[in-house]
């Protein structure tokens, strides 16, 4: 397993996702070293199948406008299932009202629910940059582990200059239309920690390419 492997997360969060799909992201995992982050209702069946690999899972998906106790059940229960990371969605009418205490009190509930790393998912794409650094901070103040850029289902992926602004609060997963290795390496070059992505057997082959 080489560096890079360990720093892509390989994904699947498809509506249509099946339990088949799960096992090959993981198959693909299990093979390169990467991480595999699948949804929710998958976790345990992960974790029994590929207890080799990091399973990273999400909260609140895809539009973070769950209640607090429904995401703190959640994430609970996701760990108790088997999830080593949690990736949870924040609220962002709440961000774009003003009511930031509550922002930040949501994601330190879930925070504070488990002992796993908790991404923030802060939607960049739909942010004007003054929001992104209030979310960012809050998630911060709340005790978030790292920030993640978007979902992948707003229009609109990780851009290098979230990930810059992002990583001057926390670590970054950069995530969102991220298909190619010259994309990924540029969002890590911009100080991403990490790579979520469905294409993350692309992206680590033609990594591997350019290296040898």
């Amino acid at each position: 397993m080489d560096d890079i492997a360990a720093r892509i997360e390989h994904t699947v969060l498809g509506p249509t996702t099946t339990p088949a799909d799960v096992r090959a992201v993981l198959d693909v995992a299990i093979e390169t070293g990467m991480r595999a982050c699948v949804p929710p209702c998958y976790v345990s069946m992960a974790a029994e199948y590929a207890s080799s690999v990091a399973v990273t899972t999400v909260v609140g998906f895809p539009h973070g406008q769950h209640t607090s106790a429904i995401k703190t059940e959640e994430a609970a229960a996701l760990v108790e299932a088997g999830a080593d990371e949690l990736d949870m969605v924040a609220n962002l009418g709440l961000l774009r009202a003003g009511e930031d205490e509550t922002f930040r009190w949501d994601i330190a509930e879930v925070v504070a629910a488990t002992t796993r790393p908790v991404k923030v998912i802060v939607e960049a794409p739909l942010l004007a940059d003054d929001e992104k650094h209030r979310a960012a901070r809050l998630a911060a103040e709340a005790d978030a582990a790292y920030l993640k850029t978007a979902t992948g289902f707003a229009d609109g992926g990780a851009t290098t200059d979230d990930v810059e602004l992002l990583s001057t609060y926390l670590p970054v997963k950069a995530a969102g239309g991220i298909d190619t290795w010259e994309r990924a390496e540029k969002l890590f070059e911009a100080g991403a920690e990490r790579i979520g992505a469905s294409s993350g057997e692309t992206i680590l082959e033609k990594y591997r390419r350019s290296k040898t």
